[in-house]
């Protein structure tokens, strides 16, 4: 049982290695990289030339929590993807490169993708 559970670890690990092996960000066009946690969403655009992150929108911020998104659910991915949509037009910037790290595109992901993309986020 031990063994079982590392391997899964070791393929969930190689494929998030794959995803980002492909892709990389910069100023002009950052990466969008989405990290689920047990209770939380996290979105950030980086700019890895740089190393510095743009923009960052999670569900433990003050405004996303006040409009009653506590919690990881495709709901609280919609707010997120239409909050990082919006900072990021104030920022100047219109279109990103989608990491989505170890995740499979579906659910929550795909919630965050679609309302980032109903705002005009390009990618």
């Amino acid at each position: 049982m031990k063994f079982a559970n590392n391997k899964k670890k070791v393929i969930i690990r190689k494929r998030a290695l794959r995803v980002r092996d492909k892709i990389c960000g910069s100023a002009e066009r950052p990466r969008m990289c989405v990290v689920k946690t047990g209770k939380h969403i996290h979105v950030q655009l980086i700019d890895d030339v740089k190393g510095h992150t743009l923009v960052s929108v999670s569900t433990q911020d003050k405004e996303l929590q006040a409009a009653g998104c506590k919690r990881k659910s495709k709901q609280a991915g919609q707010l997120v993807g239409e909050k990082v949509a919006l900072r990021s037009k104030e920022k100047g910037i219109t279109t990103v490169i989608f990491d989505r790290g170890l995740s499979k595109y579906h659910g929550i992901l795909a919630a965050i993708a679609d309302a980032a993309r109903q705002q005009g986020l390009q990618f």
